[in-house]
């Protein structure tokens, strides 16, 4: 097996415009849709004290006996 070690060159046709920003609208509305909600939760979020940290517990690893 050979390696082709030509370097490949491509170009882009200009006169083909890129309709890629009339796509995103919709996702960009729903995202800023879901960012202003999740800043929304945020604020009207209550204030709570953390829950007590666990009783601390005594594990026992069992391993098969080898030789």
């Amino acid at each position: 097996m050979t390696m082709n070690k030509e370097q490949l060159e491509m170009s882009f046709n200009a006169s083909i415009r890129c309709r890629q920003a009339m796509r995103s609208r919709p996702k960009r509305n729903r995202a800023q849709w879901w960012f202003n909600r999740m800043r929304a939760v945020v604020d009207n979020a209550l204030d709570r004290t953390p829950a007590p940290s666990p009783r601390p517990e005594q594990r026992y690893l069992t391993l098969p006996r080898t030789r």
